[in-house]
């Protein structure tokens, strides 16, 4: 049965009770590489070398920063027999920027796993190795230098995942939203705050208006986590729009029947 776990569910200012975003798909498939990813396996009990495939949808350092650590920790302690290739898909210039960091992090040490132990895949869309997903790469409305995407996810029984990485309303979101089942929104700012850069409250309300055919998830929050009672309160938002928190599942059975599993 495939599954999404959200190993962390907050903005890149960590929230008090969340870890920075981050997907993990049927335990092999990440989607982004935060500062917070080896605590976030750990506390799911998934080894590093399990993971077959890393996508990444921008080069900010909350999504990228866990990198050279896991390269350094598959090299060192879960993989140190150098059996298994991690798959990295990422856009062009994206092998330059995470070798770059890997020196700056750990310079004289990851020369060789970034040669030998990872597949570099540049393609816009392409299926997932044994995995029972594709994914096809668009483009999505965030601070420009960072290159940021988001990711239609496709699995052989028909069930789609929007991934919209981290980014305010844009049509590359809104023409794909109508045949998602489900959509992975960030909601990074209050309604205060002025961004196009993000996605508010009220801009998750509409998208969940505009899509009632499709689950909203809310990922990337500004707010504190539930049990927490420091830092920003939940917004207030409708029922049907599930304000996700770190630990939480979707478990899907086919592409018309999905439920979210609260930790």
């Amino acid at each position: 049965m495939p599954r999404v776990q959200f190993l962390g569910t907050g903005n890149a200012f960590a929230p008090h009770g969340r870890m920075h975003a981050l997907a993990l798909i049927d335990g092999c498939i990440l989607i982004d590489a935060p500062p917070t990813l080896l605590p976030q396996l750990r506390r799911a009990a998934i080894s590093p070398a399990e993971i077959e495939h890393l996508l990444f949808t921008h080069w900010h350092a909350d999504h990228i920063f866990g990198f050279p650590f896991l390269i350094l920790e598959r090299q060192h302690v879960s993989d140190a027999a150098g059996e298994r290739i991690l798959d990295v898909h990422l856009r062009p210039s994206g092998r330059e920027i995470l070798s770059e960091l890997c020196r700056m992090g750990f310079p004289g040490s990851l020369e060789a796993a970034l040669e030998e132990r990872i597949d570099w895949h540049q393609a816009e869309s392409g299926v997932l190795a044994k995995s029972g997903w594709r994914f096809e790469r668009f483009p999505v409305c965030h601070t420009p230098e960072t290159d940021p995407h988001g990711y239609e996810m496709i699995h052989q029984s028909g069930f789609r995942f929007l991934h919209c990485g981290d980014s305010g309303p844009c049509e590359g979101i809104e023409s794909r939203a109508a045949r998602a089942n489900v959509i992975l929104v960030e909601m990074g700012v209050p309604d205060f705050v002025q961004s196009p850069h993000h996605h508010t409250p009220s801009d998750v309300i509409a998208l969940a208006e505009r899509h009632p055919e499709a689950m909203i998830l809310v990922t990337h929050n500004y707010a504190s986590g539930t049990d927490e009672t420091e830092g920003f309160d939940l917004p207030d938002l409708p029922e049907e729009i599930r304000q996700l928190e770190d630990g939480d599942v979707l478990d899907i059975i086919s592409e018309n029947e999905f439920f979210l599993v609260r930790k």
